[in-house]
């Protein structure tokens, strides 16, 4: 677990880190996630049925719904923790069903005994989400579903309503893809398949706050890759001295320290102006920020961390190279680092027109 400074938590927080002790392992180990890759499904089922005990699930429901009714600053600690430990689970994508139904999500998932994704990218490396509805039902395709393989439900985003899909349900065709990181991604297309819709949510603000919350994600991998490397400097030697002790690498190393603290800071600092209240306009452009610098950040230091082990960083029996692998598929997911400026240019442009 990374090195968090509990009394900089709220009692809340502390709770949500405290939280994952069932599913980050302790001692930092990998072996679990290791065990799942290029396997299907890719997750653990019973790990997710851990997760609704944790009442993850709820985490972004009303309390008046039946839900936890934490905010997003919280879900951020929480990803943030799963990043560093490459939790495989599609933990987000439940949460952001969850938030997306409210008192209607199904009790078999809050039970452990379903697995339900969210179902919301009409197009490749896009932020497109209202496509799929037709008078017979679903219609079209939804693309880069996580978890897709050992999910039972998605929770399907459309214009006119949100949907609840068993993978079983008619008219309904799953292909699901390797990535690169040894999970599955797939693409759901529907056919007139039958859907009774309910009421939509906010969902530009939902998928915003998930954004922002795959922003802590992208943040955890990035500190504990850091670490690894900065552990590996120190034993490393040539020219009879530890590599950590060259001036160069140190002050690449720092320079890495120095940016995944300001993306830290801004992070939370828009988890907690979102919390409070913030406007649309302020909402989408600091997460958008956010998603960017995280998602450059990421791969910059997994090359970083590559060229400081040498050969063996991108070899599949270092750890850094699992961290590697997972920077490369999980910085595109909510939108890529270029999808992000080009909105946050967009903002800007807007704002001052």
């Amino acid at each position: 677990m990374i090195g968090f400074d509990l009394l900089e938590l709220t009692d809340t927080q502390q709770m949500i880190v405290e939280s994952t002790r069932a599913v980050v392992p302790g001692d930092g180990s990998l072996d679990r996630v290791r065990g799942l890759r290029f396997a299907a499904p890719g997750f653990d089922r019973a790990m997710m049925a851990v997760v609704a005990e944790n009442g993850w699930p709820l985490l972004r429901v009303a309390e008046s719904d039946g839900g936890l009714g934490l905010g997003v600053t919280e879900w951020c600690t929480l990803m943030r923790v799963l990043g560093a430990a490459l939790v495989p689970e599609p933990v987000l994508s439940t949460v952001l069903a969850g938030a997306l139904l409210g008192a209607a999500l199904p009790d078999t998932v809050l039970a452990g005994e379903t697995v339900l994704v969210t179902a919301w990218q009409d197009r490749d490396n896009g932020l497109d989400w209202t496509g799929g509805a037709c008078a017979e039902g679903l219609t079209g395709a939804k693309r880069h579903v996580p978890g897709v393989a050992g999910a039972d439900l998605f929770a399907v985003v459309t214009g006119q309503g949100l949907a609840v899909v068993p993978r079983d349900a008619g008219g309904l065709t799953i292909a699901q893809a390797e990535t690169l990181d040894g999970g599955a991604s797939g693409t759901l297309s529907f056919d007139a398949t039958p859907a009774a819709f309910l009421p939509l949510p906010d969902v530009p603000a939902l998928l915003d706050e998930a954004t922002l919350a795959q922003s802590a994600y992208l943040l955890g991998i990035s500190e504990r890759a850091l670490q690894i490397t900065l552990d590996y400097l120190k034993v490393r030697e040539q020219f009879g001295k530890p590599i950590g002790s060259f001036q160069a690498l140190q002050h690449r190393a720092t320079e890495m320290t120095v940016q995944l603290d300001l993306l830290r800071a801004a992070i939370f600092a828009t988890a907690r102006r979102i919390d409070a209240g913030a406007s649309a306009l302020q909402r989408m452009r600091d997460v958008s920020r956010c998603k960017r610098r995280a998602a450059d950040l990421a791969l910059h230091v997994a090359g970083e961390a590559v060229q400081m082990h040498g050969a063996m960083g991108i070899t599949d029996e270092a750890d850094i190279g699992l961290f590697v692998r997972k920077a490369m598929v999980e910085a595109n997911i909510l939108g890529s680092a270029r999808v992000h400026r080009a909105r946050f240019v967009s903002l800007l442009e807007e704002a001052a027109a």
